[in-house]
């Protein structure tokens, strides 16, 4: 009898949490189901439901500097932030991970910092450094800021990565002869292949994303398309902006489910 009351509860439970879990999901959509329909809608006002089913939105913002001009600058900034953030943060959750060192505590939570600091007091501290060092407003500034803002992420996923790795290949690597560097390229970096992809998808995500550090460090001509976005909202009411809203939750969908696919097909270590 207690068996069948347990499990008549746990049934309960379990439904109950399915339903919050579903209502706390329908929230979070609840934005989409309203900014999408306006998307394709016509270019003349910005009303849901729309009167009107077309493409002229996404016409306008590939058609008008205003905005292909900040996509490109995002695009710019987002590629060149992956590629220095897996070329300085693989090697470093590498080294965090497989080797000690005097301060290594300090410096992983110096690299992790920025994951705790809310990102208004980082954008703050990198515009008035940055102020002083005379390149605000440059595309250099731009990926600097990303690059510490970005890191950390990184750091996470290749250090989840690492830890999933054999480390017998790795000594019998250096057992044969192998240096160092010839046996993580050869041996450590062909296991880590979808733990790069992922956070290479997720840095330039993250970048592409990102508006806070942006709007600090951003100039005239080297403004972002999320700068650009919110620039919009505040001195104008633009349809292009429900177009533009549903493009990137297009590609932050597409990211998440290749990783995500990526996870299903990535083999564990033994």
């Amino acid at each position: 009898m207690s068996d069948t009351i347990r499990d008549s509860l746990q049934l309960r439970y379990r439904r109950l949490g399915t339903a919050l879990a579903a209502l706390s999901y329908l929230f979070l959509l609840a934005p989409l189901f309203v900014v999408v329909p306006i998307a394709f809608g016509t270019g003349s006002d910005m009303s849901f439901p729309p009167k009107d089913y077309s493409l002229d939105l996404f016409r306008t913002f590939f058609s008008s500097p205003d905005w292909t001009g900040p996509l490109l600058q995002s695009a710019k900034v987002s590629i060149i932030t992956m590629i220095v953030t897996l070329l300085t943060g693989v090697p470093a959750a590498y080294g965090i991970a497989r080797y000690d060192f005097p301060g290594k505590k300090l410096i992983s939570a110096l690299m992790m910092s920025s994951l705790v600091v809310p990102t208004i007091v980082t954008a703050l501290g990198l515009y008035l450094y940055f102020s002083v060092l005379r390149i605000n407003g440059s595309t250099f500034a731009l990926v600097l800021g990303h690059v510490i803002y970005t890191t950390p992420y990184v750091l996470v996923m290749i250090l989840a990565g690492i830890q999933k790795l054999d480390r017998n290949l790795e000594f019998g690597a250096e057992l044969m002869g192998a240096r160092p560097a010839r046996m993580f390229v050869t041996v450590v970096l062909p296991q880590l292949v979808p733990s790069l992809v992922a956070a290479s998808l997720f840095a330039f995500l993250i970048s592409f994303d990102e508006v806070v550090i942006a709007w600090f460090l951003s100039g005239s001509d080297t403004v972002t398309l999320p700068v650009k976005m919110f620039s919009s909202i505040r001195w104008e009411i633009s349809p292009v902006i429900a177009a533009v809203s549903t493009l990137l939750t297009a590609m932050s969908l597409v990211v998440s489910l290749i990783v995500a696919s990526m996870r299903k097909t990535t083999p564990t270590a033994g």
